[in-house]
């Protein structure tokens, strides 16, 4: 079948697949900008990530409620909050992109210069532009300068904010910041919203329309695997052993701002490309802000990767943490390994309670390969490859559009989704709008729950693997109007 695939069209449709997919939905009754929209949002590949930059209290965290337009990001005078998340989902002008917030850390890791340097750093690294917020009633301070410094030198395309221009009597304030260099400042109030549109046109200009494919570049290039996890897991030990030699230097500093360095590394007879993460260590009076940096650093690194495996040391209890990083890895789209460090420490009543909280704690991502290992022996270092390999596989796999409703079809027969006010909504048809991961548009009578959702895709990884990836299932109703014959 020579059908040529119109990525940007089409999501990964060919022209036959897409002819046939629009004459199904046309006899379903949904309109044909309908369904492009559909198939454009789920088609898409990585969302444009921006970085929210500055120093503490200009009011990053307020300005990034405003993008989102909910109150989600954490607004506290008190710098060291550890968040949950730091990246939110936000919508401009019919575009879609990524907010990574760098509000909220420890002032006082290595003098506040420091601090913002290497906080900014870690955002700037996975961003494909950046809005620098700066406190128009105060000016450009030296941390500013030094932020700039920082931004020149990572040449991603910058949105200066000059935030807290309440009114036109100060938007003197705002052209005072043009001596920073970095063009005209945009003076907005995010606490008022005032400005944050025209700010925003300017974002969308500096993000690149579709975002650049950060893997998967070069044709037969190596691939990309982040080797992540929480401090003193045991990343860097595992990274030396499967290179064979002492590759990653570790700095007790947390928080140092270094450059990050990509590891070439030969395994099973294929070139990898790992990404490091490694670096990050606690002080106990500095373990917050510390475990900030860390996660920001594990966002980035994830952002750029394929695969991410992640490493949880087996001889302690899953932590909050693990689940974290566990869901940041997800919500990325990654293909995912894990791999249980220390595995050859365990006695068999820690094996047993180890086998009872991977059930419970990390129940939603039972499709991901796992191997047992020990960075300190190397035993069964010979096993992460063939995992790496199967997760892979399933992040790229795509089910044909007739075989897909072939599967649907028999699967509501069988299983009809459960009445709910007196009606029954069903499933009409679908089509696996990407790859990378896997995203699935499902095109239905009625609102679809939750739970019947989750058993589409149990299903869908029984019928087609789907090993070690997170599967995206859109669903899209039929608007209320008369079925076309």
């Amino acid at each position: 079948m020579n059908d040529q695939i119109h990525g940007d069209e089409h999501g990964e449709l060919g022209d036959a697949e897409y002819a046939e997919f629009m004459e199904l939905a046309a006899q379903e009754g949904f309109e044909a900008d309908e369904v492009e929209g559909a198939l454009g949002e789920a088609g898409h590949g990585p969302l444009p990530v921006l970085a929210v930059v500055g120093r503490p209290n200009v009011g990053k965290s307020t300005l990034v409620n405003r993008i989102i337009g909910r109150r989600e990001a954490v607004v506290e005078d008190r710098p060291g909050v550890t968040r949950d998340r730091v990246t939110y989902e936000a919508e401009w002008a019919g575009r879609r992109f990524k907010v990574v917030d760098t509000g909220g850390w420890e002032q006082d890791v290595l003098g506040i210069d420091a601090s913002v340097a290497a906080q900014a750093e870690y955002a700037i690294e996975a961003a494909d532009a950046v809005v620098f917020v700066v406190d128009a009633t105060v000016g450009a301070t030296d941390t500013d300068e030094a932020v700039v410094k920082l931004l020149r030198r990572a040449g991603k395309p910058v949105v200066l904010c000059a935030n807290k221009v309440d009114g036109p009597s100060a938007e003197a304030d705002a052209a005072m910041l043009w001596s920073l260099g970095l063009g005209e400042p945009m003076p907005v109030s995010a606490l008022h919203g005032r400005g944050t549109g025209d700010m925003l046109d300017e974002v969308l200009k500096a993000l690149p329309e579709a975002p650049a494919q950060r893997f998967g570049v070069a044709v037969g290039g190596p691939r990309r695997i982040a080797l992540i996890g929480r401090p003193n897991v045991g990343k860097s030990s595992l990274l030396n052993k499967v290179a064979g030699e002492e590759r990653v230097v570790v700095n007790e500093l947390a928080g140092t701002t270094r450059d990050p360095v990509d590891e070439l590394i030969e395994l099973g007879g294929v070139t990898w490309k790992f990404v490091d993460t490694a670096g990050i260590r606690k002080r106990v009076h500095l373990q917050e802000g510390a475990d900030y940096y860390a996660s920001l650093r594990t966002a980035a690194a994830v952002e750029k990767a394929e695969v991410a495996v992640i490493l949880i040391d087996a001889s302690e209890a899953i932590s909050v943490q693990d689940q974290r990083i566990v869901t940041m890895a997800v919500e990325a789209g990654r293909a995912i390994v894990i791999a249980y460090n220390k595995w050859d420490t365990l006695d068999e009543e820690r094996r047993y309670y180890l086998e009872r909280e991977i059930e419970t704690e990390f129940q939603q991502i039972a499709w991901a390969p796992r191997v047992n290992v020990s960075a300190q022996t190397g035993r069964h270092m010979e096993k992460l490859v063939p995992a790496i390999e199967t997760a892979l596989a399933g992040w790229e796999t795509r089910v044909p559009t007739g075989r897909l409703n072939a599967f649907l079809g028999e699967l509501v027969a069988a299983h009809p989704h459960p009445i709910r006010g007196g009606k029954q909504p069903r499933i009409l048809f679908g089509t696996q709008a990407g790859t990378k991961p896997p995203r699935f548009v499902l095109f239905a009578s009625g609102f679809i729950e939750a739970g019947y959702r989750r058993f589409v895709e149990r299903r869908l990884r029984e019928e087609f693997g789907f090993e070690g990836t997170p599967i995206h299932i859109s669903v899209r109703v039929r608007e209320k109007r008369g079925r076309k014959k």
